[in-house]
């Protein structure tokens, strides 16, 4: 006998949210240590919000639009929008941000004021400091063996909007540019001034682009540091210079030597030169194409030069799932700091997704 197809619905449950999560779903690991690196960032949520404390209604918790951000990101979620859309009826979303099942969800521009609050205040860097952190005290990071990479970012912008910066352009019209010489020198993209237009090596063709840089520590290829620049031909030795400094200042002992691995392009006398300045060995592929290399052969046929260029090849894991998962291929935000802000989440996302699987790999000894 055929059953009916009723459908009644109750008014009260007497089950949690969390209930409806399964046991060993991989979000539960990620949440609660991108609680614990929230935790620790109180004081500086609460210095964001102090302007406000004369009255007025109460703001969003800053811990919510940043688990929200951090879902937008893990899921590969295109817009702000969508992600509004889906946390009205997607229970998993509404238990990883925060929100019970009977809270309204956010307007859209809610994201759109409260990211320039967090690039004001470094919030999303501090975020990443406190997930490096994490893995620091699980002893999960080197802290003495990096590499260094770039990769480049498409900006939210089009050919059409490259036109000429004093406004005198021949047919008056951005989108016919064949047969003109075009130079970021003369012209600049009215979408997002901060792009360049760039091409890498041998590549189809030029695009208004973004350079991403990371530093990821060689024991688990945990990224230990990351930013966004305009593109161009010196953006990736002068990043890489900045961050491995910044490796340097963090270590405890200012004497103790680091390496740093890189591939060819980072094979210039002035870089070498720079990173032995800062008593770090430049562990750089050597490049004698037609030329001969800035990196000395005692350093290039040491032991601990070919572990550190098979190590770096775990640099471009991190550029590939941001690529593919994080949605940095083509950015959905304009601006520089605003690129910047999404990079670095978008990796401290990646770390938080690594830890996971360290975890389960290499689970910590009881205490």
């Amino acid at each position: 006998m055929r059953g009916g197809d009723p459908f009644s619905e109750s008014l009260v449950t007497m089950r949690k949210l969390e209930d409806f999560i399964p046991a060993g779903h991989p979000l539960r690991v990620i949440r609660q240590m991108a609680n614990t690196a929230l935790e620790k960032m109180n004081g500086l949520f609460s210095a964001m919000y102090e302007a406000d404390i004369k009255g007025g209604r109460p703001s969003i918790a800053p811990e919510k639009l940043l688990r929200a951000m951090l879902l937008q990101v893990l899921y590969g979620i295109r817009s702000e929008r969508q992600l509004m859309e889906q946390a009205q009826y997607n229970l998993l979303y509404r238990w990883f941000i925060g929100l019970s099942m009977d809270d309204a969800v956010w307007v859209p521009t809610v994201f759109t004021k409260n990211r320039e609050r967090l690039i004001k205040h470094d919030a999303v860097i501090e975020f990443f400091n406190e997930v490096l952190a994490i893995a620091e005290k699980k002893s999960w990071l080197s802290g003495e063996h990096f590499s260094v990479d770039g990769t480049l970012i498409q900006a939210w912008a089009g050919h059409k909007s490259f036109v000429r910066k004093d406004g005198d352009d021949d047919n008056g019209d951005g989108g016919n540019f064949k047969g003109s010489k075009r130079s970021n020198e003369t012209q600049q993209s009215k979408t997002d001034p901060d792009s360049r237009l760039y091409r890498k090596g041998n590549s189809t063709g030029s695009e208004l682009r973004y350079m991403g840089h990371t530093l990821s520590d060689n024991r688990h290829g945990l990224i230990a540091n990351a930013m966004v620049t305009r593109a161009d031909g010196f953006a990736e030795r002068d990043a890489a210079k900045t961050m491995i400094n910044d490796a340097r200042q963090a270590l405890d002992d200012p004497a103790r030597e680091i390496t740093l691995g890189a591939d060819k392009g980072y094979d210039a006398a002035e870089f070498v030169q720079a990173c032995q300045a800062m008593n770090v060995v430049p562990h750089v592929a050597q490049n004698t194409s037609g030329r001969s290399s800035a990196v000395p052969d005692t350093i290039a046929q040491s032991e601990g030069y070919a572990i550190s260029q098979q190590k770096r090849k775990l640099i471009e894991q991190g550029f590939g799932w941001a690529k593919s998962i994080g949605a940095m291929r083509q950015v959905m935000v304009r601006g520089l700091r605003k690129v910047d802000q999404m990079f670095v989440l978008t990796m401290a996302a990646y770390n938080l997704v690594r830890m996971r699987t360290l975890g389960q790999v290499r689970p910590q000894p009881a205490q």
